[in-house]
C-alpha cells in the first residue's frame, strides 16, 4: 500500500468525565495494545460511549490522562488525532459515489489525485466494493453501506479504529455476515481497533479483549474466554452470557447453563440437586430446560438436542450435577 496500517497503543489513565454533577466515568486505567481488538461492552448508561468520545477528543476529559503511543492527547483536538471513526448512522455523503465517499478524508487532506486514486482502489478491494465504486449510497444494501464507511475511516491509515455501535442498524443475518469481514479486515490491516458494543454475542465472537463496564467504571477487563470463563462478579457473569448463581457454603458461585448434567428421575451418584422441570423451550439445535429446585432455585441448563437420548417433559422430577471446576467463585457486585 502507498502508506503502510499501523496501530497505536493508547494508555487511559484516571480517566473521569462529569456532566454537571452526574459522574459518567470513573477513574478508568486502561492499556489499550497497539493492533489489537478491543471492545467496550456494557449496558445502556455504562459509560462505554462517553469514554469512547474522550478517546475520540469529541469530549473533554473532566480528569486523568489519555496517551498514544506515549505522548498525551488530552489537549488534542480532535481533528488532530487523526483516529478514524464509523458510527451506526455510516454518515456517508448521498450524492457522492462511493469512491468519493472512500477518498474524502484524503481530499481534505490534499493528497496528490493519483496517490488517492491508488489507496481508493486498495481500500475498494479490502472491503469486496470493487464492482459498486460509482454507485450512490442509497444504491447500496445496509451491510455495503456499513463497508463503504469503513473503508473511509481506513483509508488515511489512521493509527487507531473507533467504531461505535457500527452494526447497530443490521438485521441478525447481515450482522454476523460483516462481523466477519470486520475480524477479517482487522487481521490484514493491522489497526487498533476500539469497539462500542452492548451485544454479549458480538463482543465474543470479534474481541481480542473486553472490558465489561457498569455504572461509568470498569468491572473486568480480559480475553472473551477468560471473562466467559472466570467472571469475577455477578454482574460480569450475568452480563456476558447466561449463569446461574448457585449457594453453596455460604458462597455464591456462576455456574454456565450448559456446563450443567441433568438426569431423569432420582439416585445419580453425583447429583448436587434436585427437582422438578417447569418449563422446555426448544431453540433447534438446543433445548434450554428450566428446573424449580428442592432449594427454591430456578436454574437453566442447556442440552444439545441431538446428543439427549432421554426425552424430558414438564412435570418430570430430575436431578442435576457439575463437575467441580464448573462453578465459579464470585467476588460480591
Amino acid at each position: 500500500m502507498a502508506e503502510a496500517f499501523s496501530g497505536g497503543s493508547l494508555r487511559i489513565a484516571g480517566v473521569s468525565k462529569y456532566f454537571g454533577t452526574f459522574r459518567a466515568v470513573n477513574a478508568v486505567d486502561l492499556e489499550i495494545r497497539k493492533g489489537e481488538f478491543l471492545t467496550l461492552l456494557g449496558p445502556s448508561g455504562s459509560g462505554k460511549t462517553t469514554l469512547l468520545m474522550m478517546i475520540a477528543g469529541f469530549l473533554d476529559i473532566t480528569s486523568g490522562d489519555i496517551a498514544l503511543d506515549g505522548s498525551s492527547i488530552a489537549n488534542v483536538p480532535a481533528e488532530k488525532r487523526n483516529f478514524g471513526m464509523v458510527f451506526q448512522g455510516y454518515a456517508l455523503f448521498p450524492h457522492m459515489t462511493v469512491r468519493d465517499n472512500i477518498g474524502y478524508a484524503l481530499s481534505v487532506r490534499k493528497r496528490p489525485e493519483a496517490e488517492i486514486r491508488t489507496r481508493v482502489d486498495e481500500m475498494l478491494e479490502l472491503v469486496q466494493l470493487q464492482d459498486f465504486a460509482n454507485r450512490k449510497p442509497g444504491q447500496l444494501s445496509g451491510g455495503q453501506q456499513q463497508r463503504v464507511a469503513l473503508a473511509r475511516a481506513l483509508c488515511f491509515a489512521p493509527p487507531v479504529l473507533l467504531l461505535d455501535e457500527p452494526l447497530g442498524a443490521l438485521d441478525k443475518k447481515l450482522r454476523v455476515e460483516v462481523q466477519e469481514q470486520l475480524k477479517d479486515i482487522h487481521r490484514r490491516v493491522g489497526t487498533t481497533f476500539i469497539y462500542v458494543t452492548h451485544d454479549q454475542e458480538e463482543a465474543l465472537s470479534m474481541s481480542d479483549r473486553i472490558v465489561i463496564m457498569r455504572d461509568g467504571a470498569i468491572e473486568q477487563v480480559g480475553s472473551p474466554q477468560e471473562l466467559y470463563e472466570r467472571p469475577a462478579t455477578r454482574f460480569a457473569a450475568s452480563f456476558l452470557g447466561k449463569s446461574n448463581f448457585v449457594q453453596q457454603n455460604g458462597q455464591t458461585y456462576a455456574l454456565r447453563p450448559e456446563k450443567i448434567d441433568i438426569h431423569l428421575g432420582t439416585g445419580h451418584p453425583q447429583a448436587r440437586r434436585k427437582g422438578t422441570i417447569t418449563s422446555i423451550t426448544y431453540f433447534g439445535s438446543m433445548q434450554r430446560i428450566i428446573v424449580e429446585t428442592t432449594e427454591a432455585e430456578q436454574i437453566e441448563v442447556d442440552i444439545d438436542v441431538w446428543r439427549n437420548q432421554q426425552p424430558l417433559h414438564e412435570g418430570e422430577t430430575v436431578e442435576l450435577s457439575w463437575q467441580d471446576a464448573a462453578a465459579v467463585d464470585l467476588k460480591e457486585s
